[in-house]
């Protein structure tokens, strides 16, 4: 089979998804349709916002669907029209079977994790908050249950101690674009093999989940030892954000977002979740073990500025700090 024979329909929606389309156009594949979700309104002036991959998609002249029910008749027949060998995902949604099974080649998903582990919509988040040293990125086929498919190829990634979600994310975009290149080269010249993800699970085996992270979830416990809260800090940043609650109860809550923090192991009595500060260059944070150094961070009606730079010009309550 030639390259050019090979016709893809590939399915994303944010800038991760973008770099597997862009590789595959620069691979000499032949997209013959790019489906991806349907304009929204965002912001404070709910302007209209088109996904990362429709604008790349305008840009290119590709043709684009953007269905509102993937399981809609008239949205099938046009993706059927299209005639697609092969379909790629990489960070979409869940696809009904009458979508996933059309294309002879089948469909294939990048995931931004080792799978079996970190199943789910979060897993470059997930794995810096569970303290993990290494993730990577995995192509397989789908099937009926999410992120279950028999497993094509993977590669590892170290996690280095200061990454974020977001460097993370950064070099996950390149490896799986990357990968999604090899597997479309395995599919062309016909020798790709796959492993059952069962396989991979040997008894006692645990499977960390990688479940959506909404606004709920980004609280700060500082209950919770200082090197799994600076984790935490570094799981959600930038997007979206670990937030620290302060205030007592009937007080309107004072919330600061938290977007850079040093571990400061050190034995003290003070409760957790006190904030102390010298008013010019330190703010620091207790836990049971120590303290959540702060070196960048958002105050209600600020931009993100780092610690000395906000305490040139602000002052915290007094009732939330004590004084270093």
């Amino acid at each position: 089979m030639d390259k050019a024979d090979l016709r893809i329909v590939f399915m994303g929606t944010p800038e991760i998804a973008v770099a597997s389309l862009q590789a595959i156009l620069d691979g000499g594949y032949n997209v013959c349709g790019v489906i991806t979700v349907p304009d929204k309104p965002a912001g404070r002036g709910r302007k209209i916002q088109y996904s990362a991959v429709k604008e790349f998609a305008i840009d290119k002249g590709l043709t684009l669907l953007q269905p509102e029910n993937l399981k809609d008749p008239e949205f099938l027949q046009r993706l059927s029209s299209l005639n697609p060998s092969v379909q790629v995902v990489v960070a979409f949604r869940m696809l009904p079977r009458q979508v996933w099974t059309l294309p002879p080649h089948g469909t294939f998903n990048m995931h931004a994790s080792l799978l079996p582990q970190y199943r789910g919509a979060a897993p470059i988040n997930h794995a810096i908050i569970n303290g993990e040293t290494e993730t990577g990125v995995t192509t397989f086929f789908l099937d009926q249950e999410i992120d279950t498919g028999k497993i094509i190829a993977q590669k590892k990634i170290l996690i280095y101690p200061d990454d974020t979600a977001g460097t993370l994310h950064d070099r996950i975009m390149i490896a799986g674009a990357q990968l999604v290149i090899e597997t479309l080269d395995g599919i062309v010249a016909g020798n790709l093999k796959t492993i059952d993800q069962t396989n991979l699970i040997t008894p006692g085996t645990f499977l960390y989940p990688a479940p959506k992270i909404f606004r709920d979830n980004c609280r700060i416990e500082f209950n919770k030892p200082v090197d799994h809260i600076i984790n935490f800090i570094r799981g959600l940043t930038p997007f979206p954000g670990a937030f620290a609650q302060f205030g007592h109860d009937g007080d309107e809550p004072f919330i600061i977002k938290i977007h850079e923090a040093i571990a400061v192991k050190h034995l003290h009595s003070f409760e957790p979740g006190i904030l102390f500060t010298d008013n010019k260059k330190i703010i620091r944070i207790a836990t049971p073990d120590g303290y959540v150094d702060v070196k960048k961070l958002q105050v209600p009606g600020k931009k993100v500025m780092k610690t000395d730079e906000l305490l040139r010009g602000y002052a915290f309550p007094d009732t939330l700090k004590k004084d270093l």
